[in-house]
């Protein structure tokens, strides 16, 4: 496989965007990125859901 990109390096056969983005389990840093990227995620659905309903995340889920 080859990289059409300029300015992208290859590391063996695959490119450094995709080891970097790989889901590999167990303590690494691409655990690591897809950790930080699902809580983003989840930390901007609680702020919308708070935004939108008016009320805490533990209160519109009636948790609370």
């Amino acid at each position: 496989m080859t990289s059409s990109t300029k300015g992208t390096p290859s590391v063996g056969k695959t490119s450094l965007q995709e080891t970097r983005n790989g889901w590999v389990w167990g303590f690494t840093p691409q655990a690591e990125n897809w950790n930080g990227r699902l809580a983003m995620i989840g930390f901007v659905s609680a702020l919308l859901v708070e935004l939108f309903s008016g009320q805490g995340v533990l209160h519109f889920w009636n948790l609370i």
